[in-house]
């Protein structure tokens, strides 16, 4: 019985540091063209309808990927963007269970139109319909998991501040290990549940998967601004919409808010030094990131990547160093947690290398 036990437990721990794989991995291109739009919709016929706004298709090319998160289904669906989809509800579906998806909408506010992510929140025995083209995304949970009405009212705030979520859930999936599932669908479910039926106690429980949201708008935030003198935590803080205290401690694994705003920098100098088409001096680089003092950037710069400006601009014009070669370096391997992975992960330090 011991020596049973011993030989189980190292397997068992293999077993759950695994990442985590598809459920269900679907193809129309499997299927002959006429008859791929008909294997799409008998994908989904048991839960809901799905037909082709445009009518007829010669031909439908759409793949399906779904992860099963403890009680949640992960659903990625990739259409041509040139078949609009329309979905409707079943009036007997298999199952009941609420759907949250995020799509794609086109704003005509901008001449070119702007890409907005627009949230979808419904049950499958509610009447309900709506349309897609290119990807969609959805969770499907069980009805019984989320205490709230079958008609939620979610401030539009609230709605992108989820539609953020579930997009960066999707970026992460190949960075989890089976034995973070738990911990995702537990937090997943905290983050639905305070959105849906909001109070104090359910945002306190959902802290983890909001602070990972506010990183990645912060991220998107630096990344827009990063050449700009006036970038700061302050700045940050209003844009965001977040405490200086909390940023300070979201940004705790990278040092601090802003360290990781110059460390972007002094990479963006390394890139832009190691590309043999980038001409400008090596003071007019720096400067063009707010390096304006020859000397200190050079000295910071030689600290940060181990060599000094000039050697990395050598190696870089002679081949032997790729301008994006370099990346954020990770701070730390305590054991993760879903806060851990997506903040490390939204900030360059992958826990997978």
């Amino acid at each position: 019985m011991n020596a049973r036990v011993e030989l189980e437990s190292p397997s068992s721990a293999a077993f759950a540091d695994e990442p985590l794989r598809c459920a269900i991995e679907c193809d129309t291109s499997r299927a002959r063209a006429p008859e791929r739009f008909e294997v799409f919709r008998n994908w989904h016929s048991s839960i809901l309808d799905v037909g082709l706004k445009s009518g007829e298709t010669i031909t439908f090319e759409a793949t399906e990927k779904i992860w099963q998160l403890g009680d949640i289904a992960f659903a990625v669906i990739d259409a041509s963007p040139d078949h609009l989809l329309r979905w409707e509800h079943k009036k007997k579906p298999a199952v009941d269970n609420w759907v949250v998806s995020v799509k794609n909408s086109r704003a005509s506010s901008t001449a070119g139109g702007t890409s907005r992510r627009k949230l979808g929140i419904t049950n499958l025995t509610a009447p309900h319909a709506c349309e897609s083209e290119g990807r969609l995304i959805a969770l499907f949970l069980p009805y019984d998991t989320v205490d709230a009405s079958l008609d939620p009212e979610i401030a539009d705030e609230d709605a992108q501040f989820l539609a953020d979520y579930l997009i960066l859930l999707h970026h992460n999936l190949t960075h989890l290990r089976r034995s973070n599932v738990a911990r995702v669908a537990e937090a997943t479910i905290h983050m639905l549940a305070a959105v849906l039926a909001p109070s104090h106690d359910k945002l306190a429980q959902a802290q983890a998967p909001i602070d990972a949201v506010i990183t990645t708008r912060t991220i998107r935030e630096i990344d827009a601004k990063l050449a700009e003198p006036g970038l700061s935590p302050e700045y940050l803080c209003k844009s965001v919409g977040v405490s200086r205290s909390r940023l300070y401690r979201i940004f705790e694994p990278a040092g601090g808010i802003s360290n990781y705003i110059r460390r972007k920098r002094l990479l963006e100098t390394r890139r832009a030094l190691a590309d043999s088409a980038n001409v400008h001096s090596i003071a007019q680089i720096a400067e063009n990131m707010g390096f304006t003092d020859p000397s200190t950037y050079s000295r910071m710069f030689k600290r940060e990547f181990g060599l000094s400006p000039k050697e990395v601009r050598a190696l870089g014009w002679q081949g032997m160093l790729h301008p994006g070669s370099l990346k954020m370096d990770q701070a730390g391997r305590s054991s993760p947690t879903l806060n851990t992975l997506l903040i490390s992960n939204s900030l360059g330090m992958s826990m997978s290398n």
